[in-house]
Order: C-alpha cells, then sequence, then structure tokens
C-alpha cells in the first residue's frame, strides 16, 4: 500500500474521525488522569502542525502531530494509525514527516510521551526504532507507570 503525508487542517471530519479512534483507543489502556489528550481544536493551533497519512484512494489511514513549545523543544503528538494498516509503515512514515519539519525549524530537542511498556510494546519500537531513547518526565507529566518518555536531540554541537 501506498500512501502519501501531508499537512492538513485537524479541522476536517476524516480527522475527527482518526482522534476519536485513538481516544477510544487508550480508554481502556490506562487511568484518564494519566491520558494527555489533545483535542481537534488544540490541535488546529499556531503552534501545532497536524501530518495525515492518506492511502492511495483519499482515506485518511494515519495521523501525528508537532507541537513546538518554545524555539527549543517539540513535541510528538496524537500519533495513531488505523488498525488495517498497522506493519506497514505508516507509522514510520509519520514520525519521519514530524521529524524532519522539527530539524526544518531547528528545533533541538523532540520529545513525547506515550503509553507504558506493557500498553503500548508497538509504539515504544518504532520511537526506538526511529532514533529515540527513554528518558524521564517532561515539562508537566507526572512520572507514573502509565507513561513512558522519550527523547531525541535534533541539533549536534559541533565541536569547538
Amino acid at each position: 500500500m501506498s500512501v502519501s503525508i501531508a499537512i492538513e487542517t485537524a479541522l476536517q471530519d476524516d480527522v475527527r474521525g482518526l482522534v476519536e479512534q485513538l481516544n477510544a483507543h487508550l480508554l481502556p489502556l490506562s487511568p484518564l488522569e494519566f491520558q494527555f489528550k489533545m483535542t481537534v481544536e488544540q490541535m488546529a493551533g499556531d503552534d501545532t502542525t497536524v501530518f495525515v497519512a492518506r492511502d492511495d484512494t483519499g482515506r485518511a489511514v494515519g495521523m501525528g502531530a508537532l507541537k513546538r513549545y518554545s524555539a527549543e523543544l517539540g513535541e510528538v503528538k496524537r500519533m495513531f494509525t488505523l488498525p488495517d494498516v498497522r506493519g506497514q509503515r505508516v507509522g514510520s512514515a509519520l514520525l519521519d514527516a514530524i521529524v524532519a519539519l522539527a530539524r526544518d525549524k531547528n528545533l533541538p530537542m523532540l520529545m513525547l510521551e506515550t503509553g507504558g511498556s506493557a500498553e503500548m510494546p508497538e509504539a515504544h519500537r518504532l520511537y526506538q526504532r526511529s532514533g529515540f531513547v527513554a528518558r524521564g518526565p517532561f515539562l508537566d507529566y507526572p512520572d507514573s507507570q502509565w507513561s513512558a518518555f522519550f527523547e531525541m536531540p535534533l541539533r549536534v554541537e559541533q565541536p569547538a
């Protein structure tokens, strides 16, 4: 299956559908207070860029977003692919697009929070395969068994 990845608005029905499916997927995995969801309206903010993966028929099959907190930090948010396309590298393509945009914006650090390893092993493999390394909590995320945190330094310091 071929997919195209493009920056799109979150304020469209098929993206809203992906968000609903992601939220339904996450609901049984951890207590609500440890689910750090962005709404579609938040995803449409100026600080967030949403990528949508579409198959060759135009169907939205995945999404992911880059949220910029400052000139120093970006976060991967709302990564999701439809169950029927998992294992076809759609998530990798979305993550590659997010990392490329973060590099283009000269962000030195990209971080993410996801569910714990027991709840989200496929996500952990994707992030680690893509070059993210485990780290502790960042921003205002609490440290808990329900979350795992990863980072990817994007700017290589040049020797003096």
